[in-house]
């Protein structure tokens, strides 16, 4: 059975026209205050209110700063002038309380075991390395090849190839 995934949830639905119900909104909104403005307030005084409360609310509705609406620009504004701006840094170093409690075999499992390697288990180690990167590169000589084994080499002038 499929299931039909849903698209684009971001984008608003288009309820009033070619407006969101937010956009509807904000233009309501402004369209009333600035209705109310002109009918208190003398001319004179309310025509300059009267373009700014239109303009912020044509910029509510439609205006995006950085691809973000308006209204975030506006309520990130206001925090900052309301916060506080003096940041400091706090040096202190806090301790952890280390808690002493007996090694349990369940702790030992755990733990990975990591054998320490000896001179000789590193020389053969290498011997072997080298061995495998000689036949890859097919450079072993056929007196080399005893029982189909190479003999091993214990210098970098014996592995040098001629």
């Amino acid at each position: 059975m499929q299931f039909q995934v849903p698209q684009f949830i971001e984008i608003e639905d288009k309820i009033f026209g070619p407006l969101t119900f937010k956009q509807f909104i904000y233009v309501a909104g402004g369209a009333g205050a600035c209705y109310l403005l002109w009918r208190v307030l003398p001319l004179l005084l309310a025509a300059p209110l009267i373009l700014g409360v239109g303009g912020l609310a044509a910029a509510l509705a439609f205006m995006k700063l950085n691809g973000r609406p308006f209204i975030l620009a506006l309520e990130n504004g206001f925090f900052f002038l309301i916060k506080t701006k003096l940041y400091l840094w706090n040096n202190e170093q806090k301790t952890r309380k280390v808690e002493e409690h007996s090694a349990k075999p369940e702790d030992v499992a755990t733990q990975v075991y990591v054998p320490k390697l000896s001179e000789s288990k590193l020389r053969e180690l290498a011997w072997s390395l080298d061995i495998k990167e000689r036949i890859a590169g097919g450079v072993a000589q056929n007196e080399e090849h005893v029982g189909g084994i190479i003999s091993p080499v214990h210098t970098a002038k014996e592995a040098l190839v001629r």
